[in-house]
């Protein structure tokens, strides 16, 4: 049964998504569930064990893997309630204001399942007819996990390390293998292969005989070979990836994970071209391995989606991805933050949100991970942060140690964010006898640093009414730049018409998303620049001109690209091929600075 809907919403931040399969799954959308946080999980489990009248038992962390168990549980209670939403839809009626008349009208007009449906009604059905016709036809929304790769604290008990599966990461993969659900984990921020071999362990992951997977791999990817190379590597333990989900290096909100001037258009052309290759390729080392490991081997070739996310903003943005490059499905994050009926943002939040202007969207350095983090000016954890530093108290009290990464003042990791860590830094910098200058500048990055796992999913105990005592009320959000041209709050159907081009928003003064990304690729070429004038070393020579030649390589193929395209982006063509050429002297006055640093050196 194919899905009822073209895009999806991406995992963003912590708290965002974190029910919005309980909003948006009954009207076939997919979503995703970050499992960062069991501590935010289980308080709003009871939450929505009261809200829904279901039967709700504390798992406290006194009780032996407390973390995955209370994952596993909040997972079952969404899927339930879900599950339960959906058959309460399939019995309702068209009538006005049902959320069955709901479900079609967000359909693009194009539907197949909408046309059938419509062509159904002709017939005159009974009621139960109709029952059984969108028993049959309706697809529900996926409701899937995402789990960062590099998020996989070691865990203590009594002074004593744990075994490994007892990790952040390693845990929270075993909370979803032992759920109810059949959906997918999307596992992101590179590979781990020790958290890709613990999935051998579930049988939930391996195909049956007709290649049907209840738990689907889905991978996070910025290039073919990455995309190749992890295929491979699960394939040999007889597991299928049945996603790879490009994202943009830049233009995407949360960590930004920058390609070596890969742009996502000629990515997108090299997934395209070689689909097929990268099926047959896998799929033989997938038998292989199944037969070897005495598992079933399905009848045929499993089932893959190639999807695509970051920075796309209009109906006919969408629309080209899916037609020119086959895009499975397109996803759609930061424009939801401005969407409460699929997503969880505080009333604060969301106005900064919607008043944001480019210049208020950057990337930076707050991240404990060392990863640049898309970020907003102003947002009220930032304030916060400050506030602290203001009184002499730099550093966050680290309630929730999920970020925990650093040794280097301590035999147990800890964070950078944390108050220890920044005390003893500073204490350190101190010692170095700098001018006021330089040490403004160490002291900055070492305060910059911010609390997000706590930050990120505030707005849920925001939102619920409950309790911040511990965490505070500040609020980290993760935009992506594609958020300067999003400004109202918008209903799901209005949405969901602006994603499929029946009523579009009017944004002025927004770029073709192919457009931004590069400038920002462009702007991350020339910072990288700038921190490598005084002194550039071979290495970094040969990544500058690596890195620019690629982008060279990009403008190519867009100016190629969109001179070729006869249809689509008919109206801005001439734009934005405008906007290349100016890009590409941009590009041009860099790589000359390049070569003048790389000489005087």
């Amino acid at each position: 049964m194919s899905k009822a809907h073209s895009f999806h919403i991406p995992v963003m931040g912590i708290g965002y998504t974190i029910d919005s399969p309980l909003k948006v799954a009954q009207y076939g959308i997919d979503s995703v569930i970050s499992l960062v946080d069991d501590i935010l999980l289980e308080k709003l489990r009871k939450v929505y064990a009261e809200k829904f009248e279901l039967p709700y038992q504390e798992i406290s962390n006194k009780i032996e893997d407390f973390r995955a168990k209370r994952i596993t549980s909040y997972l079952n209670l969404i899927n339930e309630v879900v599950e339960n939403k959906f058959e309460e839809l399939k019995n309702s009626t068209l009538e006005k204001g049902s959320i069955l008349k709901e479900y079609f009208d967000m359909l693009p007009d194009t539907s197949t399942l909408k046309q059938e449906f419509f062509s159904y009604l002709e017939k005159v059905p009974t009621l139960q007819e109709m029952k059984v016709w969108l028993k049959d036809n309706l697809t529900l929304g996926s409701i899937d996990v995402n789990i960062m790769t590099k998020v996989d604290k070691e865990n203590y008990l009594n002074g004593e390390k744990l075994p490994s599966e007892y990790n952040d990461a390693h845990a929270a993969l075993r909370g979803f293998a032992e759920s109810d659900l059949t959906s997918s984990v999307i596992l992101s921020a590179g590979m781990s292969p020790r958290l890709y071999g613990y999935i051998e362990n579930f049988n939930d992951f391996y195909p049956n005989e007709k290649g049907e997977i209840k738990k689907k791999i889905v991978i996070k990817v910025s290039d073919y070979r990455s995309a190749l190379i992890q295929g491979k590597f699960f394939a040999k333990k007889g597991l299928w990836v049945s996603e790879y989900r490009i994202e943009s290096g830049l233009n995407c909100g949360g960590h930004a994970f920058a390609t070596d001037g890969f742009l996502m258009g000629p990515i997108l052309e090299e997934f395209k071209q070689n689909r097929e290759t990268l099926i047959e390729e896998v799929s033989a080392i997938l038998v292989s391995a199944l037969e070897r490991n005495e598992r079933v081997v399905p009848a045929q070739n499993l089932a893959l989606k190639i999807t695509a996310q970051g920075g796309v903003g209009t109906g006919e943005e969408h629309q080209f991805l899916l037609d020119h490059y086959k895009i499975d499905s397109v996803g759609w994050g930061s424009p939801f933050l401005l969407v409460p009926e699929a997503t969880t943002v505080d009333d604060t939040t969301m106005q900064l949100l919607a008043d944001a202007q480019e210049k208020d969207l950057y990337l930076s350095g707050i991240s404990p991970l060392g990863v640049p983090f898309n970020s907003l000016r102003g947002n009220t954890k930032d304030i916060e942060k400050m506030e602290a530093v203001k009184n002499g108290r730099p550093g966050s009290s680290c309630p929730k140690e999920f970020l925990v990464s650093n040794k280097e003042f301590t035999d147990k990791s800890i964070c950078t964010a944390s108050r220890q860590y920044q005390r003893q830094k500073i204490k350190e910098l101190d010692q170095e006898g700098l001018n006021s200058f330089d040490y403004k500048g160490k002291f900055d990055k070492i305060i910059e640093k911010a609390c997000i796992c706590v930050g990120l999913g505030t707005p849920a105990l925001l939102i619920n009414n409950m309790d911040t005592k511990v965490e505070g009320v500040g609020v980290t959000v993760c935009p992506g730049p594609n958020m300067a041209y999003f400004s109202k709050v918008k209903s799901l159907f209005e949405m969901t018409s602006h994603i499929y081009d029946k009523t579009s928003f009017s944004i002025t003064n927004r770029p073709h998303m192919f457009v931004k990304e590069l400038n920002l690729y462009l702007d991350y070429l020339s910072d990288k620049l700038d921190e490598t004038k005084e002194m550039m070393t071979g290495r970094q020579e040969k990544y500058l001109k690596t890195f620019s030649d690629n982008l060279k390589e990009g403008i190519s193929y867009y100016q190629n690209m969109f001179i070729d395209l006869k249809e689509s982006f008919s109206e801005t063509k001439t734009s934005i091929l405008s906007q290349l050429n100016e890009s590409d002297k941009k590009l041009q006055l860099i790589k000359v600075a390049i070569e003048e640093v790389s000489v005087s050196v």
